[in-house]
């Protein structure tokens, strides 16, 4: 039997029973809508993540204190503060892949401004975060080496601290007070917006670190130190080379284990990204469900239309039709009911898709895969749910279909 025939009278089928095939679709529909709107909300949470990941800056390197060991125990990072100012200037002396590096002094402080008070993060830093952060002031100036050097009381505002301690005004040239020491404003970052952890990297004050060990926190020891590289291949080899030149510089033994720990963004955003990545596969196999429901209800619609048309079977393979013809009629309906339901689920999920990312504010992004795999797993089920009553109508006996009543 030709193709067009098969498929002349395929569509002759399913358009003899208009609302019967729509609730036979509905089922592939809804499942390949749902898995289209989770896997957008996955993969674009995924691309939003990378994206903040990327604004942390450019080829960058963190540098935390060890872990504390409490009876075997680790405290995990950041638990023993085994940073010094020392450690950041050896870095700076000896590190031949780092393009920039900066230690960062953290102290939680109430700034206070004309429009009142404001409880923010004060990060003291060298000019060189600037570089490594990739973050550029929308006014003013950011401090340097001089004002490091000679412990100037000068401060840059985040956007989110600018707007709440000074409203509307341009704060630069005026004053902030920071634990009753004032600080002249110089400059207002340009806005990051949240980081993957959810902070809102606006919310800061950024001074020169020696003004900030001297003028507010008082500690010998620093809480981070940030790195950046000439380039993104860089970054393993000088990982290997901060370790060495910070496991000279506090003396530990080639039995000893690093007091410190190195991350670099691709570490951040992979652990950033493993439990969306989690979520959206627990997500899109729960939609999944729904694709084999509606591949069930194909096969139980096309076992019934096997049984009404079975006369018209035993007249067909009466007439000369083999075996085969018949099979591939019943296939080729399957298959059609089954791709008109991925279809129309596959515009349906794109709509629902920008639909919540429009109610909720959440990104959405629908990768070219996930429709191919979509429409093909759509067709796959229409094939493997299709297969059994396609080759049971095959396998009818002539003389009895033709008796069937």
């Amino acid at each position: 039997m030709r193709v067009s025939v098969l498929i002349k009278v395929a569509a002759q089928s399913i358009l003899r029973n208009k609302l019967r095939t729509f609730l036979t679709m509905l089922g592939i529909v809804i499942g390949v809508a749902a898995v289209i709107v989770m896997v957008a909300v996955g993969y674009g949470a995924q691309s939003r993540i990378e994206a903040q990941i990327r604004g942390l800056g450019t080829n960058m390197i963190v540098i935390m204190p060890g872990a504390l060991n409490q009876g075997a125990v680790s405290q995990g990072a950041g638990t023993f503060n085994s940073l010094t100012l020392g450690d950041y200037e050896k870095l700076v002396r000896e590190g031949t892949l780092l393009s920039a590096v900066s230690p960062v002094i953290f102290t939680r402080l109430q700034a206070i401004g004309p429009r009142g008070n404001w409880r923010t993060v004060v990060n003291g830093v060298s000019p060189a975060y600037q570089i490594i952060r990739d973050w550029p002031v929308a006014s003013g100036t950011f401090f340097t080496e001089s004002d490091v050097r000679s412990m100037r009381k000068v401060a840059v505002l985040g956007a989110t601290v600018a707007q709440n301690i000074f409203g509307d005004v341009d704060p630069v040239g005026q004053q902030v007070q920071l634990r009753n020491v004032p600080f002249t404003v110089i400059g207002v970052l340009a806005r990051k917006g949240q980081n993957a952890g959810g902070q809102d990297q606006d919310d800061v004050i950024l001074m020169p670190y020696t003004t900030a060990q001297n003028r507010l926190s008082g500690w010998s020891r620093i809480g981070q130190i940030l790195a950046s590289t000439y380039s993104p291949a860089d970054i393993p080899a000088a990982q290997e080379e901060i370790r060495g030149i910070l496991r000279e510089s506090h003396r530990l033994g080639s039995n000893d284990d690093d007091d410190f720990t190195i991350r670099n963004q691709d570490e951040l955003a992979e652990a950033a990204q493993s439990t969306t990545r989690v979520m959206s596969l627990l997500l899109a196999a729960i939609a999944s469900i729904s694709l084999l429901v509606g591949g069930i209800g194909i096969m139980n619609i096309m076992l019934v239309s096997v049984t009404e048309r079975t006369r018209e079977i035993g007249i067909r393979l009466a007439i000369g039709a083999r075996g085969s013809d018949v099979l591939t009629q019943f296939l080729v309906e399957s298959v059609a009911i089954s791709m008109i339901g991925g279809l129309i689920g596959l515009l349906t999920g794109y709509a629902g898709a920008a639909i919540l990312g429009r109610i909720t504010g959440w990104s959405t992004s629908t990768p070219p895969e996930a429709v191919l795999i979509a429409v093909g797993f759509s067709a796959a089920i229409g094939v493997f749910f299709g297969y059994y009553p396609a080759r049971r109508a095959a396998a009818l006996d002539p003389i009895q279909a033709l008796r069937y009543e």
